[in-house]
C-alpha cells in the first residue's frame, strides 16, 4: 500500500469502527451519516485488501488483519492529535529548558544580568547559556536553532529577523574614583589631553564614535590602550589614570569610578532584541522575552 493514498479521515473512521464494532454507533461518534461510514468502510476494505469487519450475531467481528491494526492505529492517531494540538501554556515553575543567548560582554552585564534573577526565581529548573556575539553569523545561528535570542546594536541588524528595541544608549566619560582630571567636567581641550582606553571587539582598533565626533570639530584624542572586552576595560579604569568613553548602563552602578558627561555630543546607539520566526509564537520564548523587557 502506498501511504500517499491514505486519507487520515478514513483511518479515524477505522479506529472508531474497531472500537464500536457497529456502523451506526460509529457514525454517531463521528457525526456522520450511516451511509457515509459504510462507504468509508468499503474504501478501507479496498485499501487494505481485507474485509476488516465481518457481520456477526452481536455486531461486526474484526478480522485478524483488523485486530493487528487496532493498537498501532490507535497509538498513531493519538500521536497525530498531540502533534497538531495547540501548545500547552508555558509553566516556568516546572520548565526544564535551556535558554541560548548571544551578547557582547557589555550587553551581558547591562541586560542579561538584570534579567537573570527574574528568570531563575520564576523558572528554577531552567539553564542559561550565553554565547559571544558574532554579528555576521546571527541570522544563520538563529535559523538553525543554535541560538534563541540575540542582543544586537541597531546598526546592521539582519532585516529578516524579528526585533524589539530595548532602549537607546548614550555615552559617558569614566575614570577612577579620585581621578585628578575628573573632579569636574572637563572642557573640550582638557578632554583631548586625557589618555584613553577603548574597546575594540575585533581587536586592535583605535578609533570609535568618540573619534568621529571629535573629527567633526577638527579635534582628536590619544587612545593609549585598545582592549577586546569591557570587563578588562573596567579593571584598567579602576587601577590607572586612563579614562574611557563607554555606554552609560555599563557603569551606572560602578562605585569605584567617576562618571560624568563628556564635553561633546557623541552619537549613541540602540540595543535590539532579535529572534527568528520559528520561535516567534513559542510560549516559552515569549515568556523569556517578557522577562528581559521587565528587567530593564
Amino acid at each position: 500500500m502506498n501511504i500517499n493514498s491514505l486519507d487520515l479521515n478514513l483511518l479515524q473512521t477505522l479506529n472508531v469502527l474497531l472500537s464500536e464494532h457497529n456502523v451506526t454507533r460509529a457514525a454517531q461518534r463521528l457525526h456522520l451519516s450511516q451511509p457515509s461510514v459504510s462507504a468509508q468502510l468499503a474504501r478501507l476494505r479496498l485499501l487494505f485488501d481485507d474485509p476488516l469487519l465481518l457481520p456477526g450475531p452481536r455486531g461486526m467481528l474484526p478480522t485478524a488483519r483488523a485486530e493487528a491494526l487496532r493498537e498501532p492505529l490507535r497509538l498513531a492517531l493519538e500521536a497525530v492529535e498531540r502533534a497538531v494540538a495547540p501548545p500547552d501554556a508555558f509553566n516556568p515553575a516546572i520548565a526544564d529548558v535551556t535558554w541560548r543567548l548571544a551578547a557582547t560582554d557589555y550587553m551581558s552585564s547591562a541586560l542579561i544580568l538584570p534579567a537573570l534573577n527574574l528568570v531563575r526565581a520564576a523558572a528554577p529548573l531552567s539553564r542559561m547559556a550565553i554565547f559571544a556575539l558574532n554579528p555576521p553569523q546571527v541570522a544563520q545561528q538563529l535559523e538553525k536553532g543554535e541560538l534563541d535570542l540575540v542582543f544586537h546594536t541597531g546598526d546592521n541588524a539582519p532585516p529578516t529577523l524579528h526585533q524589539r528595541k530595548l532602549f537607546s544608549e548614550r555615552y559617558v566619560l569614566a575614570g577612577r574614583r579620585n581621578h585628578p582630571q575628573l573632579q569636574r567636567p572637563p572642557t573640550l581641550d582638557e578632554f583631548c589631553e586625557l589618555e584613553f582606553v577603548m574597546v575594540s571587539p575585533d581587536g586592535g582598533g583605535f578609533t570609535a564614535a568618540t573619534d568621529r565626533a571629535l573629527a567633526k570639530r577638527g579635534r582628536s584624542r590619544r587612545v593609549a590602550l585598545s582592549v577586546p572586552h569591557f570587563l578588562f576595560m573596567l579593571d584598567v579604569l579602576a587601577n590607572s589614570d586612563l579614562v574611557a568613553v563607554l555606554p552609560e548602563r555599563l557603569v551606572r552602578h560602578a562605585q569605584q569610578l567617576t562618571v560624568i558627561a563628556p564635553p561633546l555630543d557623541i552619537e549613541g546607539f540602540d540595543i535590539l532584541l532579535l529572534w527568528h520566526e520559528r520561535l516567534h509564537r513559542d510560549p516559552a520564548q515569549q515568556w523569556l522575552r517578557q522577562q528581559i523587557v521587565a528587567a530593564l
